[in-house]
């Protein structure tokens, strides 16, 4: 899940902003974007891949966030390790870091799995709760079949 941005490193070019596909970012005041939509991130990486100045941190944990140390994970050389293991930008000539995007399966199955039971899980609880389709008139269902049709 979307996890950190470091403003020292971010130029305020909004790429990241434009490449999430569920608008979990958004440009902040000083053109750093800030997270406004943290619950919608997917953890697709896309934010991260987007980020030419390698300052999006995007943990792996899709589920929740966690905290993390910005000091530490710029030691840790973690950013920008997937736009280069992805063979973008500066590192798409180097024979050392051809795309390697295919690694990503059995993650992408995985969240595929995670993500498809709980669709599953919100349908069983939905088809326990009883929902009653309502219109300004009243309940739908209490009225006569006849009442829906339109006079000509």
């Amino acid at each position: 899940m979307f996890e950190l941005i470091v403003r020292d490193r971010c130029t305020g070019c909004n790429r990241c902003v434009e490449a999430c596909p569920t608008n979990v970012l958004e440009p902040g005041p000083d053109k750093v974007p800030v997270a406004a939509r943290i619950e919608q991130c997917q953890t697709c990486f896309m934010c991260e891949l987007y980020c030419a100045s390698d300052a999006i941190y995007v943990g792996p944990d899709r589920d929740e966030r966690h905290a993390v140390n910005e000091a530490e994970i710029v030691a840790s050389g973690l950013l920008g390790q997937f736009r280069r293991d992805s063979g973008w930008d500066e590192w798409a000539d180097d024979p050392r870091y051809r795309c390697q995007i295919w690694k990503l399966g059995p993650y992408i199955q995985a969240g595929f799995k995670q993500s498809t039971e709980r669709v599953q899980q919100r349908l069983a609880r939905k088809a326990v709760e009883p929902v009653a389709a309502t219109s300004s008139v009243g309940t739908i269902a209490a009225r006569p079949e006849s009442s829906l049709k339109r006079n000509p």
